[in-house]
C-alpha cells in the first residue's frame, strides 16, 4: 500500500488479545501494558511469578505484527527528526507496510542490525556545552518501541515505588509531592546527588547482566546489546560507544531504570528515604549523621557500579538554611519556588516571543505568550505566592516596550507607559496572569477542604 494510516490494523488475533487483556487489566496496574503482547495469561504469570524468575521465548513477541504496528503508531505520534538515513516519519509512513514487513522478517531471522545514532546537542540550562541527544532512525525507533513493549512490564513489576522517572502512571509531580511530604515530616537534611554523565557512562556488561537476571531469551539479549553498541555519528565522525545508553533512544529510559533499581532497593533496606527521577535523586534524612551515612552508602554503591558522583554537585544540605534544587524547583526555608535556571529559561522564551520590533498585532503576541505562561504555570503553580507578581510585571514590561517602540520611544516600557497602557489594558486583551491563576488554585483548594 502506497499510503498507509499510522494506526494499528485491526487484526483478529490482536483484537482477541485486547479483549482478553481488558478482562484482566481493566482498572488494574497493567492497563497500560501493550495488549498485542501481554495477554491475560501472560499478565497472570507476571503477577504470580515465572519459574526461576526468568522469561524465555520473548523474541517472537517483539516481532509480532500487532506489536510492531503499535510501536509505529507511537513513533508517528511523537514525530521527531530523521536519523542518519535522512528518512523522516512522513517518508517512512508512505511505505510503512513494506517497512514493517521487512522489519518483521529481519527480527525473526536474527539479522536485524540497527544503524548509527545521529548525535546532536540541545541547550542545557547553565551550561555552554549543551546536552548530548541521540536520534535513532525511524526504523530503529519502531524496533526499540516493540522491544520496550515486551520488556517494560517484566521490570516494572519490581521497580521501587519511590522511583518516578519514565514509568507508567508516574511523573515529576509525584516525585515532588513525595519530597514535600518528607520535608513536612521534618526530613530536613538532604543528600543532593548528581551522577556525572549517567546516560553516557552506564557500563554495558553489568547492565546486560542485570537484564539477564529476568530475561533468558538469547535473541532479546542480543537485540538489546546491538542497540547499546550501535554506532554514534556526529558530523562525519562515527564511533562505537564503550558504555552508555544514549538519551533520545526509545529503550534508554527503561534500561537506565533497570541499572539504578538495585540502588533504590538498597537505600530502602537501609531505612533511607530516597526519591529518584531517572538519574536525578535526593535522599531526605532527619539528622546530619543520617545524611552522612546515606551519602557514604551511595558513594560505595556507585563506585562498585562503575558510576561517578559529581564531586562539586553532590552535597549535604540543611533545607532550613541553604535549600536544594530538584526537578526544576528550589526547596528552602519550608517553601518552594522555581529554581533560577527555570526562571531564566521562562524569560528567555518570552524574550524570543516579544522583540521590540515585533509587527504582529498585540492580541496575537499575547496569544503566543499565554501559551508559554499557561504551560509553565501548570508545572510551577505550587510555588510560593511571591513568585508570580514580579513575573507578571516583567511580562507586561516586555509588552509595553513593544508599544513604546511603535510610538517612537526608546528603551523598555517604564514611567508614563504604565498610565498609557495600564495593567487593565493587557487584562482586557486576555493576558494570562500568573498571580491570578495562583490565587484561583489556592481558592479552589480551600473550597475543596471545606
Amino acid at each position: 500500500m502506497e499510503q498507509q494510516s499510522a494506526t494499528v490494523p485491526r487484526f483478529v488475533g490482536a483484537k482477541q488479545a485486547e479483549e482478553s487483556h481488558r478482562t484482566v487489566g481493566s482498572g488494574s496496574r497493567w492497563a497500560w501494558a501493550e495488549p498485542s503482547v501481554w495477554t491475560a495469561r501472560m499478565l497472570q504469570a507476571l503477577e504470580q511469578g515465572v519459574k526461576g524468575g526468568s522469561w524465555f521465548s520473548l523474541i517472537d513477541k517483539v516481532y509480532k505484527r500487532g506489536n510492531l504496528w503499535s510501536s509505529w503508531s507511537k513513533v508517528a505520534a511523537n514525530k521527531g527528526a530523521a536519523g542518519v538515513d535522512h528518512v523522516t516519519v512522513k517518508q517512512y509512513e508512505r511505505h510503512v507496510e513494506k517497512h514493517i514487513e521487512h522489519l518483521t522478517e529481519q527480527l525473526r531471522a536474527g539479522t536485524y542490525r540497527p544503524k548509527a545514532i545521529r548525535r546532536c546537542y540541545i541547550p542545557k540550562p547553565g551550561s555552554a556545552q549543551g546536552r548530548p541527544l541521540g536520534i535513532p532512525t525511524v526504523q530503529d525507533r519502531v524496533a526499540q518501541g516493540a522491544l520496550r513493549h515486551v520488556l517494560e512490564p517484566i521490570f516494572e513489576k519490581d521497580f521501587h515505588e519511590h522511583s518516578y522517572g519514565f514509568r507508567p502512571g508516574r511523573g515529576c509531580k509525584d516525585a515532588l509531592r513525595r519530597v514535600q511530604e518528607l520535608l513536612d515530616e521534618e526530613y530536613r537534611y538532604v543528600v543532593d546527588a548528581d551522577l556525572k554523565s549517567y546516560f553516557d557512562t552506564i557500563p554495558h556488561q553489568p547492565l546486560l547482566e542485570r537484564v539477564s537476571q529476568k530475561v533468558a531469551d538469547g535473541g532479546v539479549l542480543k537485540l538489546i546489546e546491538s542497540f547499546l553498541t550501535q554506532g554514534v555519528m556526529e558530523g562525519l565522525d562515527e564511533w562505537t560507544p564503550a558504555s552508555g545508553a544514549p538519551q533520545g533512544a526509545v529503550l534508554s529510559p527503561l534500561l537506565s531504570n533497570v541499572y539504578l533499581d538495585p540502588l533504590d532497593h538498597l537505600m530502602a533496606r537501609q531505612g533511607f528515604q530516597m526519591v529518584r527521577y531517572a538519574d536525578d535523586f535526593v535522599i531526605l534524612c532527619q539528622s546530619q549523621q543520617e545524611a552522612e551515612r546515606a551519602l557514604a552508602e551511595v558513594q560505595r554503591w556507585t563506585a562498585q557500579a562503575g558510576l561517578t558522583l559529581h564531586p562539586e554537585k553532590t552535597r549535604i544540605v540543611d533545607e532550613r538554611q541553604e535549600g536544594f534544587d530538584f526537578l526544576g524547583y528550589h526547596f528552602g526555608h519550608g517553601q518552594r519556588e522555581p529554581r533560577k535556571k527555570s526562571l531564566n529559561k521562562l524569560k528567555d522564551t518570552i524574550r524570543d516571543k516579544t522583540p521590540r520590533l515585533n509587527g504582529t498585532p498585540m492580541f496575537c503576541i499575547i496569544g503566543t505568550v499565554n501559551h508559554t505562561l499557561r504551560g509553565w504555570f501548570g508545572y510551577f503553580k505550587h510555588s510560593r505566592r511571591e513568585t508570580f507578581a514580579p513575573l507578571d510585571a516583567w511580562v507586561r514590561m516586555r509588552l509595553r516596550s513593544i508599544l513604546r517602540k511603535r510610538h517612537g520611544g526608546r528603551g523598555r516600557g517604564r514611567g508614563h507607559d504604565h498610565y498609557r497602557w495600564p495593567n487593565a489594558y493587557f487584562a482586557k486583551l486576555g493576558l494570562f496572569s500568573l498571580l491570578r491563576a495562583h490565587d484561583l488554585v489556592c481558592q479552589s483548594a480551600r473550597t475543596e477542604t471545606h
